[in-house]
């Protein structure tokens, strides 16, 4: 069945690459300033994928409440089929929602015009996370035509609308659909591997603590000549309080953030260079090695600010600036632990008096997987058959923050997370991109996983 499957894949390849190209066209984003009927054009244009692949009983497109206030998430797509002759259920996780594009002048392509150059198709969504969801219905053709109506595994096929814009109605969604989404094993395809040839199974990922951070110094904007030199501005309480978040060496300083002792692959400056375009003028920041940084270390960055813009700029003592202050969390410690870590820092240290408010705090936990049980075991397998390489054990730098709603409310259930993304993959910036021969290696691997599933009795 092995071969039969492999066979299967290749013929539908071109298919399911043409398929990408349209869902990359299709500008899905959960951010209310955009145009949500493209996220319902987009969950419509899935849920049609799934049922053409012929293995579910029933395709829906459905929502859930976010909780606190009666608003609908957005849309997302739920596949299922019922296990027959004590067969294992097996969910199938990835998102249709994309990231917005950003300036369209740092695309060297339209970036929802799929394009494909030297081995690769750019686009948003092109990697993160379309490829996902099409590698999900690929390797379900595969083994459809290769089992037809003979098979007793149990499908669950989850496409979440809402991944990039915080997964705010993912709990209540799971709550709300548990007895038809129950699963033992969960593959979330919306990973990445070591590089374009050879596969990871994901271990770790980091937790996250997002928050917006106001400090005021005035009750009102005054000159900075009249009153500069006396008169605090918020702008200057800001950047003192913000720079003690970090050692000299760019090391998180914040007492009561944990760090995760776990060994770490070799891993170069070098390559680090070449897959973050990391100039040879600018060093890396922190201590250790390089993966424990990123992998098993906090971080914290900050994404955004409020402030008078380089045009608008007068000679005027700002009276309040507001910073977004993201953190990524050690795997192993509790978010909120983290969270409340970093406030009373920033509270102890506010300069000159100033007046601080937090607004706007999400909260994720990390994770990481128990990789002694068997679907680990089978997932190894499958990634080195279907790459030809050994898969590597992976740590990410980056979270996947409801997977701790999964394991809450599927405690049971396996959790396998994998992905299609490659070191250069660029997720969230301009020239997003797919390395073809890595999605090839990814549904290759998914069919043999899923063809060999559907031979286990539980």
């Amino acid at each position: 069945m092995d071969q039969s499957l492999l066979d299967a894949v290749e013929g539908g390849l071109p298919a399911a690459l043409a398929d990408l190209g349209r869902l990359v066209r299709i500008p899905g984003i959960a951010w209310p300033a955009f145009d949500q009927e493209q996220l319902r054009l987009s969950a419509r244009a899935i849920a049609k994928l799934a049922e053409d692949t012929g293995v579910f009983d029933e395709v829906r497109i459905l929502t859930a409440e976010i909780p606190g206030g009666g608003e609908q998430g957005q849309p997302a797509i739920l596949a299922t089929r019922a296990a027959r002759n004590g067969r294992p259920t097996v969910m199938l996780y990835a998102h249709h929602d994309v990231q917005p594009p950003g300036d369209d002048t740092l695309w060297e392509t339209p970036p929802f015009e799929p394009t494909v150059r030297d081995g690769r198709l750019y686009g948003r969504g092109a990697a993160d996370d379309k490829a996902g969801v099409m590698a999900h219905i690929a390797s379900l053709r595969a083994l459809h035509e290769v089992r037809g109506d003979d098979l007793d595994l149990g499908l669950v096929l989850f496409i979440e609308g809402e991944e990039e814009f915080g997964s705010r109605s993912f709990a209540r969604f799971l709550a709300d659909n548990a007895d038809a989404m129950r699963s033992d094993v969960i593959v979330v395809a919306d990973s990445g591997n070591w590089d374009s040839e050879t596969p990871a199974v994901t271990v770790s990922l980091r937790g996250n603590a997002k928050f917006h951070l106001t400090v005021r110094t005035l009750e009102h904007a005054s000159h900075s000549g009249m009153f500069g030199g006396a008169v605090p501005d918020a702008m200057l309480a800001t950047i003192r309080l913000l720079s003690t978040l970090w050692d000299e060496q760019g090391a998180v300083a914040v007492d009561g953030l944990d760090t995760r002792d776990a060994a770490t692959p070799d891993y170069t400056e070098a390559t680090l260079r070449d897959e973050v375009g990391l100039p040879q003028g600018v060093q890396p920041i922190g201590d250790g090695t390089i993966l424990s940084r990123i992998w098993n270390k906090p971080s914290i960055t900050v994404t955004g600010i409020d402030f008078t813009s380089v045009e608008a700029a007068s000679n005027t003592l700002s009276p309040e600036v507001t910073v977004v202050v993201s953190a990524r969390v050690a795997p192993g410690q509790d978010a909120a632990d983290a969270y409340a870590a970093i406030e009373r820092h920033l509270r102890a240290r506010a300069p000159f008096g100033a007046e601080l408010s937090f607004s706007e705090v999400d909260l994720g936990d990390g994770f990481l997987v128990d990789t002694a049980g068997w679907a680990v075991a089978e997932a190894r397998e499958a990634l080195r058959d279907g790459y030809g390489k050994d898969p590597v054990d992976l740590g990410v730098g980056g979270s996947i923050p409801f997977i701790s709603d999964l394991v809450r409310e599927f405690p049971g259930a396996q959790i396998l997370v994998t992905g299609v993304e490659d070191p250069h993959s660029r997720a969230h910036s301009p020239n997003e991109s797919l390395h073809l021969e890595t999605f090839r290696g990814a549904v290759r691997s998914e069919a043999l996983l899923l063809g060999r599933l559907s031979e286990r009795s539980l």
